[in-house]
């Protein structure tokens, strides 16, 4: 037999300890972390089945939701975009998929392994759709799903819903929307905006680790779900038997991830305490004092105004910048993570996260003097204005 490593072979696990204002994971607060360390209870224990009903109840809040079928599944957002599609399509079914960056991409994907025939509204990346581009593409067409992403984490563009939404019940068609980097901190009302289907993560403006993906589904979504005439192609991910576990059944399907719950629970319980209107104002405030401090140093947002995402905030390099050193450095010596741009703005934008625990005036005043460092030390021409732009706007809301 072969030697193995010794146990002394590997250090104690101590992470260094980070700033996260890319777009995702966000800052875990400590109330979290200790949730997460609490004992592993079994399943189906009579004390974990509580805790996953009041988890539940204050995911429908979040939500602003009182779909029964409301639920954290097991995997990250994207095993929620997997969730939804799964179980909402058929074969040859018609899904319309606003595309306006990544995670538009990733769903025409997703519903073309099911076999759906896609329509694909394809719209610049860092620009909202135009509702009438998307009227003017269904017309003669009869879309069983409108999919559209509210917050492109690509991009840092938030997509408004109202018209998109009604043109979707125009058509008959189920709305199903990503709130990925939207839930949490920016609002998302789920029952007075007639979203039928809606799925997020954990890891953004909820600022719990990455490993559950909530979702939501009304009477309409279910029904379609109910009236299949094939099976769910992911048995792991079949809400018709997954939603018996979390209903009233407790039917067994899959051991959960126990101690992630406990970890959503406390997150969630951080965001009604803090309250809803008061979260939203928070990631805004401190969104508006980032992009005045930018636009202070003589640099520019990637997104219009009206358009834009308050928590993920895409800076346009400028001239004469090094992308992957301005990060190195920034880490580095700040301790600062930041994200790179992606498909076609990979090398061409930074995207600054202020999600959940991150979106704070201490962050955004560390991320606007640390930039100021690291471009000087490139000779790269910056106002030095930024964190004084910022302190203009933050002394407007004392």
């Amino acid at each position: 037999m072969s030697e193995g490593p010794n146990a002394s072979d590997f250090h104690d696990l101590d992470p260094a300890i980070r700033v996260l204002m890319g777009p995702g994971p966000s800052d875990v607060p400590p109330r979290v972390l200790r949730a997460m360390a609490a004992p592993t209870l079994g399943h189906l224990d009579p004390d974990f089945l509580e805790l996953m009903t009041e988890t539940q109840v204050l995911l429908r809040a979040v939500f602003q939701t009182q779909n029964p079928l409301t639920i954290p599944v097991s995997g990250t957002g994207s095993a929620g975009m997997e969730a939804c599609f799964v179980n909402l399509v058929e074969p040859g079914d018609q899904v319309a998929i606003v595309v306006n960056g990544v995670f538009g991409t990733r769903m025409v994907d997703c519903a073309g392994r099911l076999g759906a025939e896609i329509i694909p509204i394809e719209v610049e990346w860092g620009r909202a759709a135009d509702p009438q581009a998307v009227a003017d593409a269904l017309k003669g067409k009869q879309p069983k799903i409108v999919a559209v992403v509210h917050a492109e984490t690509s991009t840092g563009v938030c997509q408004p819903l109202t018209e998109i939404i009604a043109i979707a019940k125009e058509h008959g068609a189920l709305m199903m929307v990503d709130c990925v980097t939207s839930l949490g901190g920016v609002e998302v009302a789920l029952d007075s905006w007639e979203i039928d289907a809606a799925f997020s993560g954990t890891q953004k403006c909820l600022s719990c680790p990455p490993g559950l993906a909530p979702l939501s589904f009304d009477e309409k979504a279910v029904a379609k779900m109910m009236a299949r005439k094939t099976k769910v192609k992911s048995w792991y991910l079949d809400l018709t038997m997954v939603g018996d576990y979390w209903g009233a059944q407790r039917k067994y399907h899959h051991t959960a991830p126990i101690n992630m719950i406990y970890a959503l629970r406390e997150a969630l319980r951080l965001v009604v305490e803090e309250g809803l209107d008061a979260r939203f104002a928070r990631h805004r405030l401190n969104h508006e004092a980032l992009v005045a401090g930018i636009e202070g140093m003589g640099l520019r947002m990637l997104v219009p105004a009206a358009e834009r995402l308050a928590s993920l905030n895409s800076v346009c390099i400028p001239a004469g910048a090094d992308d992957l050193g301005t990060r190195r450095a920034l880490l580095r010596q700040f301790g600062l993570e930041i994200g790179a741009g992606l498909g076609p703005l990979a090398g061409k934008i930074w995207r600054v996260g202020l999600q959940g625990h991150s979106a704070t005036e201490r962050n955004v005043r560390l991320f606007l003097t640390a930039l100021e460092s690291v471009l000087k030390s490139q000779d790269v021409e910056a106002q030095p204005g930024g964190p004084e732009a910022a302190d203009r706007v933050y002394a407007r809301s004392r």
